[in-house]
This record gives structure tokens, sequence and C-alpha cells, in this order.
């Protein structure tokens, strides 16, 4: 077998993320799958508008579009159905250009994203093979394998493995690294249901904020429709079999609807856990996903946290193998990615621990101040902006002591004077932005390096986001984060490093 740059394990929405992208930057990857097709069973159901953009990047932003719909936002309920708390979200596109809260069934997002790979020459997906073995030599990494149809064995060497292979990932352990519990873990029954009826529902996420029985609903596609339960002691997803098993857990919703209308998709028990890895990479090896971190899903950031992984390390294996820049900056890769990880696992305990903790005086404690929430300073900002916090200072983020201004921070997506979105420029490369027009001799040394200059017009969005965070140029990343903001546009432009994208690696 021929060496790629580049082995994934595991085929899940973050290892084809991470093809892909690679592949657009020129940079060949094989993906090593146990399984042969499409996992067949829902799971992730939400993406923000970040992660829409990475969709757009992917080349299947409209495709994602026709598998997924805008959700309104987050309510908070007590027992009762009363509305505590509603946090609208921009179902038209706000800063990230794009809706902030996408709901879709992941077994149609995966099939997406498999037959968009397949446009990409230097991508490849081989199914029906399980990972034995992970062997470091000397300036490559081994990985064995086996056939699962027919037992036979193989090698392939590649200069970096990505380990996308989940929760039980075989590559985290194969490294050493091992999961550190962040004391969280709860048994919920997860429900999907079908049905050409009506439920009138207010199309968001609905958080049953319940002690005795907390519980999540949304409306995931035309027809489908997500419920989560949390379970008691002793039950199990074999109690709730079928549609008259659940009835009483469902009456609030399905009330009228006859059984012969209702299609059962699945019933499932999943434990949510938060975890994060001790360390995220040995040597040539990197874990991604779930395999670096579990999230529990209350504000659905589990899938979304991946697939920033894959935006974040690529474009740097990318550097790296191109020559751009030196191995050692694969370095803020887990520098830069953990403390994110850490940070929206810690958001998705606290609202977990808001919606079941605390019995009946949990409940007087909700009523009393969940009305309040919005008046919280940056809470309502945090939960509808959708906007990650800023990366730390780094090799990569020349942040000034103390934090202030644009670096570290995502750039916005806003339409520019030309009718264009500001990632249709910049995405995937290096880029300048500027409140100047630039000389001719910095514009010159932007294009040989591969960059791209966007000059923001006077009284524009993104104009008023480089005043206002202190600049006037922003040297940004080609995945969108700024890694320093200044007032001298030549010094930035010569910052530059030759990396751009590489024509091979686009889709044929």
């Amino acid at each position: 077998m021929s060496t790629p740059p580049v082995v994934i394990v595991g085929a899940g929405p973050v290892g084809v993320t991470a093809a892909t992208l690679l592949a657009q930057y020129g940079i060949e990857a094989l993906i090593l799958e146990r399984w042969d097709d499409v996992y067949p069973r829902p799971r992730a159901v939400h993406l923000d508008g970040e992660i829409r953009r990475i969709m757009e990047r992917l080349g299947v932003g409209p495709a994602f579009d026709g598998i997924s719909r805008a959700a309104l936002g987050l309510r908070l309920l007590d027992p009762t159905g009363r509305v505590l708390a509603q946090f609208d979200r921009e179902p038209y596109g706000s800063r990230n250009g794009h809706p902030e809260a996408n709901l879709f069934d992941q077994p149609d997002l995966e099939a997406v994203l498999r037959a968009n790979l397949t446009r990409y020459p230097l991508a490849t997906l081989r199914g029906g093979v399980e990972v034995t073995g992970i062997a470091e030599e000397n300036d490559c990494v081994r990985v064995d394998f086996v056939d699962t149809t027919t037992g036979a064995g193989d090698s392939v060497r590649a200069r970096f493995l990505l380990g996308c292979d989940g929760a039980n990932s075989m590559v985290r352990a194969a490294i050493g690294s091992r999961m550190l519990d962040m004391r969280f873990d709860q048994r919920w029954l997860v429900v999907d249901i079908a049905t050409s009826v009506d439920l009138g529902q207010w199309e968001g996420v609905h958080q049953i904020c319940d002690p005795a029985r907390a519980a999540t609903y949304m409306r995931i596609g035309n027809t489908r429709h997500r419920w989560e339960f949390r379970l008691h002691p002793g039950e199990t997803a074999a109690d709730y079999d079928s549609v008259a098993a659940l009835r009483p857990l469902l009456a609030a919703w399905l009330a009228g609807v006859a059984e012969s209308e209702i299609d059962l998709v699945r019933v499932a028990e999943y434990t949510f856990r938060a975890r994060v890895a001790d360390r995220w990479r040995r040597g040539r090896v990197f874990l991604l996903g779930d395999a670096a971190h579990l999230t529990p899903p209350f504000i659905g950031q589990g899938m979304g946290a991946g697939l920033r992984d894959a935006a974040n390390l690529t474009w740097k294996l990318a550097a790296v193998l191109g020559g751009a820049l030196p191995e050692r900056i694969l370095d803020t890769y887990e520098s830069e990615r953990k403390p994110h990880a850490r940070a929206m696992i810690r958001l998705a305990k606290l609202t977990g621990i808001m919606m079941t903790a605390g019995g009946r005086f949990g409940d007087r404690l909700r009523g009393l101040f969940a009305p309040r929430l919005h008046l919280v300073p940056g809470l309502a900002h945090m939960i509808t902006s959708g906007e990650s916090p800023p990366l730390r200072r780094g090799a990569l983020v020349h942040a000034p002591r103390p934090r202030r201004g644009l670096a570290g921070r995502l750039v916005p997506n806003p339409t520019l004077a030309n009718g264009r979105r500001l990632d249709d420029l910049i995405a995937g490369r290096y880029a300048i932005l500027t409140t100047v027009e630039p000389a001719p001799r910095d514009s010159s040394v932007v294009e040989a390096r591969g960059g791209t200059v966007v000059v923001a017009a006077r009284d524009t969005e993104l104009y008023r986001w480089l005043r206002c965070g202190g600049a006037t140029a922003a040297l940004v990343r080609p995945d969108g984060t700024v890694q320093r903001g200044a007032h001298d546009l030549s010094t930035l432009c010569g910052a530059l490093p030759s990396f751009g994208r590489v024509s091979a690696g686009e889709a044929q």
C-alpha cells in the first residue's frame, strides 16, 4: 500500500471532515473505518452557526441546509410546562452568516459528508477494516489493521495519524492517554419518532427542568422528533420499547395522536458523561472528537467540538507538511483546543445540573431565578451569539497582556460590498483584513505567499468589528482565528507565512 502523509482512524463526521480539509490543501489522507457504510442510528442532532461555516468550507452548505432545520433557540420549562426562560437564536444568520442553531439527523449528515468526500481524489475511505496496532517508527507511524471480512492483515505507514475513533478510542489507548472524569454521569433514554402529524410545538429546543424526570424535546426534521428523558435507577431502554410503553412520557406532546400515526425509529439508553483526555498527542499521533473529549448533550456541542478540532489541526498539518511552518507548531493543537473543550463541558454540566438537581427546593429556586437569567451580564449573549470564547495567547495567537483586542477571536462572516460573504474570500487560507488600502508592495507580498487581502469599506460590519477591536488591520489564520491585530499593515503583511490553498487538492 502507498504511504499517505496522513492516516485517519474513524470515518465519522470528524474523520471525514479532517480528510476533506486536508484534501483541499493538497494533502493525501487515508481513512480506515470498521464499518462498510454509515452507522444508521441517529445520535448527534445539533450544530451551531460556527460549525455551519465549516460545512460551507467543506462544500456541503446547500446539501446540509437540505437535511436540517433552523431552531429558534432554547426554552427552560418547569415540570408543568410553564416557560421559565427563553433564549432566542437568530434563524436567518447573524455574526456567522448562518442560523445559530441547526437540527438534523446524523446519518443524513454523514451520508452528505461521505458523498462530498468522493469529489476529492486525494482522500480515500477504506471501510470494513479494524485497526489492531500502532507503532511509531523514526519519522513515521505504522498502522496495522485487518480486513473484517477476510481476516487478512495489512499495514500502512504515514507521517501523522489522527485518532477520530470515538469514545472507546483504540488510538487513545495505544498512546497511553486516559480520560479524566469531570464528575458527571447520568443515564438517559433517547427516543426518535417520525410522524406526519403537526405536534404544534415551538420550533426550538425544550429543556424540562424537573428533578423527578428531566427531559429534552426538539423537532429535528419535517417529520422527525427527538426526546431525551433521564432514567430512574433500575430503568432501562427495554422498559420503553413500544409506543404504548412510551405514552406516559410523551403524553404532553402526543396527546390525540393515534399509535398508527407514529413510527418509533429508535429507543436507546445513553450514559451522558463529562470527560477529557489527559493528553491529545503523542509524537505523530493526535486525538480528535470523542476520542479526546466527551460532552454532555445539554448545549448541543459534542459533535461541534470534534469538528472544531479538525478545523484547528488540519491546516497546521498542511502547513508543516508543506514546509510553511515548523513541526513544533503542532503543539498548539492541544494547547488551543483543550481549554475550549473543557469550558464547553463545564457549561454543559452546569446546564444538566440546573435541569436535574435539587428536588422540590431546586424547583423553587429555578422558578425564582430562571426568569431572571437574561439579566446576568453576558449570559444571554454567550448562549445566543454563536461566538466561541477567544483562544489563549500562544505561538499562533499574539495577544497582548492583559488580553484585549482581536487576537484569538474568530472573525465574523458578514456580507461584503460585493455581495459575497467574508468566508468566500478567506476561508482556508491566511488573510489580511484592513480598514486602509495596502501599498502595492504589501499586496504583492501577500499574493506571493498564497494569502489574500480584504479591505473593509467604511461603516460596514467588518470595518466596525476591526475598529471596535482596537485595530486597523488583522492577520487571520486559515481556521478563521485572528493571529494578531495591529495598526501597522506592512508588519502584518511581512508576518504572513507562505501558505495557501493548493490547487491540486481541489475537488475534481
